[in-house]
């Protein structure tokens, strides 16, 4: 088992936890994942690392309560453990060495932005970042992202908090106002990434975008997690999740993340009516 050293509430919705896996640690990189399964009944689920630190062997996991198995490893607490914890997986992100880079977030997706914007920093690049949601109560890590930015934007839908808009909007506006920048990473829902890209695509800015589909197995063999990019076939697990967002089938992919919205719904439904029994 993979114990749960640290817990917090981030949100109503975000969770933070701190797990305890050296192995996993010791060789994570910014833009890989785990796939966690909680228990001997559960089905496997992929988390992006939100931070390591390979000197505690620890791996920071932040995620949002949406179906059935988020809001059940969302119960446990502090000294209990998770059967499954494999990774690190996937390719670590293509990160600068100088210049600028804005770092993107809309939403659950400031947390595997978060680890990159770190790397970029610690390099000596400059970081812009924007991180938005919804409203002021469902923003995430802003504190966690102004320590690794030399810019930092914040967002919201409804205005309660920052810039009254969305985070695409925000970068076409430092775009249109001659802010430099070498490559952009946005990662958030399906829309936001495509919408960034296409407000980078006629300007020629290299736009890395973080993917999450359906995914099994986690190490290619099971073909669930295929986007198409570019007009090739890639599984997110072996190829991604990192991918040229220019070349991002996108409307394949919001397709492909609703396919099992009805069972989905289902499993909720059946978790919420016998009281989270398994």
């Amino acid at each position: 088992m993979f114990r749960i050293l640290e817990k917090e509430h981030l949100t109503s919705i975000h969770k933070k936890m701190v797990i305890e896996a050296p192995l996993v640690a010791r060789k994570a990189q910014p833009g890989q994942f785990v796939s966690i399964r909680l228990h001997e009944k559960g089905e496997r689920v992929p988390l992006t690392i939100a931070d390591f630190d390979r000197d505690a062997g620890t791996i920071t996991l932040v995620f949002q309560e949406v179906g059935k198995t988020t809001r059940e490893l969302g119960t446990l607490e502090v000294g209990q453990g998770i059967l499954d914890f494999v990774g690190p997986l996937g390719v670590p992100a293509e990160l600068l060495e100088s210049g600028t880079v804005v770092c993107a977030g809309g939403g659950v997706g400031v947390a595997p932005l978060y680890p990159k914007a770190k790397a970029l920093h610690q390099k000596g690049v400059k970081v812009i970042s924007i991180i938005g949601a919804r409203t002021a109560d469902l923003l995430i890590m802003e504190k966690e992202m102004a320590a690794v930015s030399n810019e930092l934007h914040v967002c919201t839908d409804d205005g309660t908090r920052g810039y009254h808009g969305f985070v695409p909007t925000k970068l076409a506006d430092l775009i249109k106002a001659g802010a430099k920048m070498d490559e952009v990473i946005a990662i958030g829902p399906l829309v936001m990434m495509r919408v960034s890209a296409d407000v980078t695509r006629p300007y020629g800015i290299k736009t890395w975008v973080s993917l999450n589909p359906i995914m099994v197995d986690g190490t290619g063999m099971c073909g669930a997690c295929r986007v198409s990019v570019g007009g090739q076939t890639k599984f997110c697990c072996v190829h991604g999740p990192m991918f040229d967002g220019h070349l991002v089938d996108y409307a394949e992919s919001i397709r492909r993340s609703q396919m099992y919205l009805a069972e989905e719904k289902v499993a909720n439904e059946h978790y919420c009516q016998c009281g989270g029994d398994r």
